[in-house]
């Protein structure tokens, strides 16, 4: 049993075991459940991922038509080679969108951790998926690596919006992605550890501010940000480059914040965005005036 990021690590060294392997045992030891199953279960969580991706790239939007349509636009825009930044980095800023598109048109997704920030790790998944044709169980095993490093975060700090702003949400998913691919491309440990920190230092003091009260605008396309940041941080630490700040005390910075945090700030749809004088005229439109 780990109970903080640096016991996740120091069991994942000592052990010579991948993270993920770290935690298919705690999971089959708590839970009583078998290897098979276990696999089994994330196997479906991965095909529910990407089939949100292609349905996000083929076109989708929300009942509201505040969000939708960005993933196909951003993905013809790809294919017509006049892209500024990199063919791997939009593709996973094209995974991530299209993801909550598919969210916010109340399709299918797979929480990860929170359905506002569902699109940052199935980003990564696509994007190692497309450049480097990782299999199937590479990808499964990427999922479970995520899931260590979220099981330490939900239960020493928070994953809820409401409760510790959008860091805690699209900031630690993107933490959880970037370990999860130093990890799956031969990184160690101690490396997928920095990721993590490097992703998460990016993320600190993200306020929650949906339009409207509505996971869409900004979510889907903060989505695009985590999954940016956490392919930085991984190559980052892929290249030997490591935090100066331990892992685990970044997400106690994390927790700190969040705690003092102004609630307008955490979800409530009473600050940031939300209160611009566009942010209410959506607000009015859609809800009408109280």
């Amino acid at each position: 049993m780990f109970i903080s990021l640096e016991d996740l690590i120091s069991q994942a060294n000592k052990s010579n075991k991948k993270i993920w392997e770290i935690m298919i045992d705690q999971e089959m030891e708590l839970n009583g459940t078998s290897l098979e199953y276990i696999k089994n279960r994330m196997k479906k969580n991965l095909d529910v991922m990407m089939q949100a991706v292609d349905e996000g790239i083929r076109g989708v939007s929300s009942k509201t038509g505040l969000t939708g349509g960005d993933a196909k636009r951003l993905q013809e825009y790809l294919d017509s080679g006049k892209s500024i930044s990199g063919e791997s980095f939009l593709n996973g800023v094209i995974a991530a969108i299209a993801t909550n598109e598919v969210n916010a048109g109340l399709g299918l997704i797979c929480s990860t951790p929170t359905a506002g920030s569902a699109g940052v790790l199935p980003g990564c998944v696509h994007v190692l998926k497309r450049k480097f044709n990782i299999t199937e169980e590479q990808q499964v095993n990427m999922l479970f690596t995520a899931g260590a490093f979220g099981f330490v975060v939900a239960n020493n700090a928070s994953v809820s919006g409401a409760e510790g702003g959008c860091q805690a949400e699209i900031g630690s998913a993107s933490a959880m992605a970037a370990a999860a691919i130093v990890e799956t491309m031969g990184g160690t440990p101690d490396m997928a550890g920095h990721a993590f920190a490097i992703a998460l230092k990016n993320m600190l003091g993200l306020v929650c501010d949906p339009v409207a009260g509505l996971v869409e605008v900004p979510c889907v396309k903060r989505n695009a940000a985590g999954s940016s940041i956490a392919i930085m941080a991984a190559d980052m630490a892929l290249s030997g480059i490591k935090s100066r700040i331990p892992a685990d005390e970044v997400l106690e910075a994390m927790y700190r914040i969040g705690q003092e945090m102004s609630v307008k700030l955490k979800e409530t749809a009473k600050g940031g965005l939300a209160i611009t004088k566009t942010g209410e005229k959506y607000r009015s439109l859609l809800l009408g005036n109280d």
